[in-house]
């Protein structure tokens, strides 16, 4: 046999291997998790649906702003709010003892008849984002009017958060009423100051571990159901195990200073600028790793096809699924730590040069860094510029990734299929932040979960213009708070 052949023959031959490798992982590749199937739901009271839309409308009107100057908060309307809800909800107070501590932030114990039973910790905060000043005529109602209007509640918090926590008292209190006593305690944990990275929710975690407290797992805000999730544009249950790191990087650049007639070759403002090009420059990779790596196999799973088979087969699909996750900012943020300039400050006058120039580059920490590699990357970008380097405040690092396969995960799980029959049960990653990063010391898993349905372009409301519940996603929000704890406490 010739050169020529012996080498064609031995091509084909690669060829076919691969090929038979690919077909035999696609065929038997399954990346699903567990969904609670075995799991028996108990039969929760039925929500007053109206009754609740009533009752957001009314809490939307308190104006529970976290202001980022806490000298423009209004401390009067947490008091009024917390007063109203002992006055609206009888039954839950009747039920469950209540603290408040650290300045505002609620806790809730509803003893369980079993001393040795785990308790669940369910979370949800009081207080809202302000909104954007100039864009209040954006709005279709007012955004602090909780106006009732198309099949939706209006209004700033209606989403983000307070539509959770009503539910959540919705469902207790119907619990409550219906003479329910739980096995297994209940807590509720209702920060104050969440949208400002406050203090509250740590102090609700030191209280509760104070006490011996060791839940099966905690819930909080942080994911939903997504109608058109990518991979599959369709419905999913997308239930946050994990959320990413927080810190922010002060860089300053110091100099003489003096009149903008005489400047030096490189100012203050120059060198820094220059810093921040080299830190933004210095990107971390986008990797295929951690809960977004895991949802892209569950979803693949599920959408069959050739999509399936590039997750089967990373080892020889690899760079064209990174080149997929990273071709949106939202989609490349589950896959890398990312690196974003904020802030900026200078020289009071535009005809000064400043003796010092600063800015704050926020990241956000993917779950297999650290912000000590962050600190690292940084100073290796601007290794011989005039700058300093510290963090604005202490990082929080990336939390603990929680079970796909516990008790407590399958327990979220059978409560939350209802809502999105068919739909795929699948890990995610939480890009932003919650209190719940402070309570997995004192939990077995630590969830961030609402039953709520959005498309991606809806859920931009969140924090934004027009923030709006609707009365199906209120009705199954009580209805999953009210049903999770009859099952996982019942």
């Amino acid at each position: 046999m010739g050169i020529a052949r012996k080498l064609t023959f031995g091509g084909g031959a690669v060829l076919a291997l691969v090929a038979g490798v690919v077909a035999v992982r696609t065929v038997t590749f399954n990346a699903a998790v567990a969904d609670g199937a075995d799991i028996r739901l108990a039969t929760a009271p039925t929500a007053d649906v109206p009754g609740a839309a009533r009752r957001l409308s009314e809490a939307v009107r308190f104006l529970t702003i976290s202001h980022q100057d806490a000298a423009d908060n209004r401390p009067e309307e947490w008091a009024r709010f917390q007063q109203w809800l002992v006055a609206t909800y009888p039954a839950v107070h009747r039920a469950m003892r209540r603290e408040v501590i650290a300045g505002g932030t609620l806790v809730y114990h509803w003893p369980g008849r079993d001393a040795a039973a785990q308790p669940i910790i369910l979370m949800a905060h009081q207080d809202v984002v302000p909104v954007t000043p100039g864009t209040e005529k954006d709005w279709k109602y007012p955004p602090f009017s909780g106006a009732i209007a198309e099949n939706a509640v209006w209004g700033r918090g209606t989403v983000d958060d307070k539509g959770s926590l009503i539910a959540l008292f919705e469902g207790l209190e119907g619990l409550a009423a219906s003479g329910f006593t739980p096995r297994r305690s209940v807590y509720l944990v209702s920060s104050h100051d969440e949208e400002v990275l406050g203090k509250g929710a740590v102090a609700a975690a030191q209280l509760l571990e104070s006490r011996k407290v060791q839940a099966l797992f905690t819930l909080d805000e942080g994911s939903a159901i997504i109608l058109d999730t990518p991979v599959i544009d369709a419905p999913a249950i997308l239930i946050g195990v994990a959320e990413k790191g927080y810190a922010t990087l002060k860089v300053t650049a110091n100099a003489a200073g003096g009149h903008s007639s005489m400047p030096p070759k490189d100012t203050g403002v120059v060198n820094l600028a220059k810093a921040i090009l080299a830190i933004n420059e210095a990107a971390f990779p986008i990797e295929l790793k951690g809960p977004a790596a895991d949802m892209i196999a569950v979803l693949g799973g599920a959408a069959g096809g050739t999509t399936r088979m590039a997750v089967a087969n990373q080892w020889l699909f690899g760079p064209l699924l990174r080149e997929q996750v990273a071709a949106t900012p939202s989609g490349a943020a589950a896959f890398h730590t990312t690196i974003a300039p904020t802030m900026l400050n200078g020289s009071p006058k535009e005809n000064v040069l400043p003796q010092s120039a600063s800015a704050l580059i926020n990241y956000r920490i993917a779950p297999w860094n650290r912000s000590t590699d962050i600190m690292d990357r940084a100073r290796e970008a601007t290794r011989g510029m005039p700058v300093d380097l510290a963090w604005s405040r202490q990082p929080n690092e990336p939390s603990k990734i929680s079970s796909t396969s516990s008790r407590g995960w399958q327990l979220v799980a059978a409560a939350a299929r209802p809502h999105a029959p068919g739909a795929p049960i699948s890990p995610y990653l939480v890009v932003g932040g919650t209190d719940s990063r402070n309570f997995e010391g004192i939990s077995d898993d630590v969830y961030r979960f609402m039953p709520m349905h959005f498309t991606i372009k809806g859920a931009t409301m969140i924090h934004g213009t027009n923030e709006h519940m609707t009365l199906a996603n209120l009705k199954r929000m009580i209805d999953f708070y009210a049903t999770l704890v009859a099952t996982s406490a019942g």
